[in-house]
């Protein structure tokens, strides 16, 4: 089983419940029906925080992947996944600018974090994580 623990640090309500559910679903249509996976919602501050201690990059963003432990994703019993983090305040601001719910954001969120957890890069494999993420989100209805 896939075990998903989730921390809300936004402040902001978020539906956890749809979130672990995403994650899960995710991970399965990638094969992986094991291991351990942490999801944080955060502010702006702490995502700016993160971006700039991590990457070097002085801004926010929507969504960070962080793979535990290993150079790549590996799909292994047991294993720890790493962690996906939310900015719930940048998927707030892209929902009310794509006409979606907050919840559809962060399931959208979730399903990208976790691909770049699966190793897959957009800024490098020629589309191919973008075609998997659009045929996700039509299998998941997110």
């Amino acid at each position: 089983m896939i075990s998903v623990e989730v921390d809300n640090r936004s402040g902001v309500e978020v539906d956890e419940r749809a979130a672990v559910e995403v994650a899960r679903k995710v991970l399965e249509a990638e094969g992986v029906d094991e291991g351990e996976l942490g999801v944080a919602f955060v502010g702006p501050d702490e995502m700016r925080r993160l971006k700039r201690d991590h990457l070097g990059i002085e801004e926010t963003t929507d969504v960070l992947s962080f793979p535990a432990a290993q150079d790549k994703f590996e799909k292994s019993e047991g294993l720890n996944l790493g962690d996906v983090v939310i900015s719930v305040e940048q998927a707030a601001r892209q929902a009310r600018e794509n006409k979606l719910s907050l919840n559809t954001e962060v399931a959208q969120l979730v399903l990208h974090g976790l691909l770049h957890l699966c190793g897959y890069d957009h800024a490098t494999d020629k589309g191919e994580m973008n075609r998997l993420e659009l045929k996700l989100r039509r299998k998941l209805g997110v």
